[in-house]
């Protein structure tokens, strides 16, 4: 019931680690106050979001099992008052600027069946700030013409939440290249390439998205460099470049705004 009552399945699979955790912390000992807070201070050499997600799932269990009749609403309450660890200040982040993000661009090998998905990823996340899920999990049928302009529609995101997104042309033009090479007018945008270079009909997962992100930076000197930073470049250089999205492309072929 607990993992029925999340919509991402990244929320999930995180909850899912964290009730696993609990129960073999637990062992054969009921649920106390006394024993979550020996469980909190246990995870000490967790990242706080870690340990603060695991916590979320927890009272979303003792929620659940009050709501069912399997604890009293005094000690549900009582259990529920153990709280998050809070988070001291904010997170810098990791993000590009404009000389790197074209660098990035550059380094798939566009002459190849790869080298074009891969280009096509790239563009999506820096053009279209998309998260490495929504990337991996996008149709075709989700592109289209709206307004005299390409948006993906009906995009649902994080927690289920609905948005449309512009695409540049240029980024346009890179989902066009891959779609024509790859022979694909349906379905899941992006498959997976076998070390021949031949296409397969699966689809690309969201961990492939991030290791192609991640092995490109690499290629261009920086390290530990993921999709979500990609996600992050893409409003950083849009303020730089006026607040408007559809300037993003220049990074994909225009030399100037």
């Amino acid at each position: 019931m607990v993992l029925d009552s999340v919509v991402a399945e990244n929320s999930k699979r995180n909850y899912a680690r964290a009730l696993d955790d609990l129960f073999l912390f637990a062992a054969s000992r009921p649920l106390t106050r006394a024993l979550l807070m020996e469980w909190r201070a246990a995870m000490n050499k967790l990242s706080l979001s870690t340990v603060n997600v695991r916590l979320s799932a927890m009272r979303k269990l003792v929620t659940e099992a009050r709501r069912n009749g399997m604890l009293g609403a005094e000690e549900s309450a009582n259990l529920t008052e153990v709280q998050n660890i809070p988070e001291k200040g904010t997170r810098l982040g990791n993000w590009l600027i404009r000389e790197q993000a074209k660098e990035l661009l550059a380094v798939p090998d566009r002459r190849t069946l790869k080298g074009k998905r891969d280009y096509a990823i790239q563009a999506l996340l820096v053009g279209c700030a998309l998260r490495r899920q929504e990337l991996a999990e996008l149709d075709v049928e989700k592109i289209q013409m709206r307004e005299r302009r390409w948006v993906i529609a009906d995009l649902r995101g994080k927690g289920g939440r609905i948005r449309t997104v512009a695409i540049p042309m240029r980024v346009k033009n890179a989902i066009d290249a891959w779609m024509t090479e790859a022979g694909i007018d349906e379905g899941r945008l992006l498959r997976s390439i076998s070390k021949s270079g031949k296409l397969n009909r699966d689809s690309l997962s969201d961990w492939a998205v991030w290791l192609i992100v991640e092995q490109s930076s690499k290629q261009i000197g920086i390290e530990h460099f993921g999709a979500h930073d990609l996600r992050r470049t893409c409003p950083k250089l849009c303020r730089k470049s006026g607040g408007n999205i559809e300037q993003i492309k220049f990074l994909l072929g225009h030399s100037s705004i």
